[in-house]
């Protein structure tokens, strides 16, 4: 997006963490759009297009979690979860659902500034890749950032994509989940293993199997894409 500012679209209930949310991202040279509930959230989100949500979940009328199921039926935009309670429950299901990222409130302004630019700068760098993979009944387009299971294009997140698309890349090769994490979320991401667990649990849920491919767990060490 060189010479283009990059639209983000801040929803939260409280217009004080709205407001300097906004005032740090503009000084780091993003657009700002605010919704202060679920149902101007997917209004907004439909009218403004973003490039990047940060989404609260505890929201009036429609909670963050049914605005996230919403986005995620038309749209693969990056989504930044953000809550008060830091339940674990919560962080599962949004980066089940497809979150790409998910931060526990109270975080300093900055933090929230370095975490949208490291989630654009992994989607842009996925999006801009130039490959494609085919292994017989499945394809993996990162030009177009699809996915084509036994002729049937796939609706994929983000993270799920560059999961898939990194594994891929390195077929036969056994990853650690903190190796995953690494390099698929980036080295200063909070989260634990239980991420790359839930992300590759929600592959195999759209991706069974192919007749010279797998993805398999490597029980004691982490999970590898193989090729036979």
């Amino acid at each position: 997006m060189e010479g283009i500012k990059a639209k983000v679209l801040v929803v939260d209930d409280d217009r004080n963490i709205c407001e300097i949310e906004k005032m740090y991202l503009e000084s780091s040279g993003y657009e700002v759009e605010i919704a202060n509930d679920g149902k101007e959230a997917i209004e907004k989100f439909q009218s403004y297009k973003p490039n990047i949500i940060i989404l609260d979940v505890m929201l009036p009328y429609i909670d963050g979690i049914d605005v996230l199921k919403s986005i995620r039926k038309e749209s693969e935009v990056p989504v930044i979860m953000v809550t008060a309670k830091g339940d674990t429950f919560d962080r599962v299901l949004g980066l089940e659902l497809g979150a790409d990222d998910y931060m526990v409130k109270p975080f300093e302004p900055k933090e929230l500034v370095a975490r949208v630019k490291a989630v654009m700068r992994r989607f842009n760098a996925d999006a801009t890749k130039s490959e494609v993979m085919t292994f017989n009944d499945l394809k993996i387009d990162a030009d177009s950032f699809t996915v084509v299971y036994h002729g049937e294009e796939l609706k994929m997140p983000p993270k799920e994509f560059e999961l898939l698309f990194y594994l891929a890349s390195n077929k036969n090769k056994v990853f650690t989940r903190e190796q995953l994490l690494c390099e698929v979320w980036g080295y200063d991401y909070p989260g634990d293993s239980r991420t790359v667990d839930v992300h590759v649990k929600r592959l195999r849920e759209k991706l069974k199997g192919g007749s010279n491919w797998q993805i398999e767990t490597v029980w004691g060490v982490g999970y590898k894409f193989e090729v036979k």
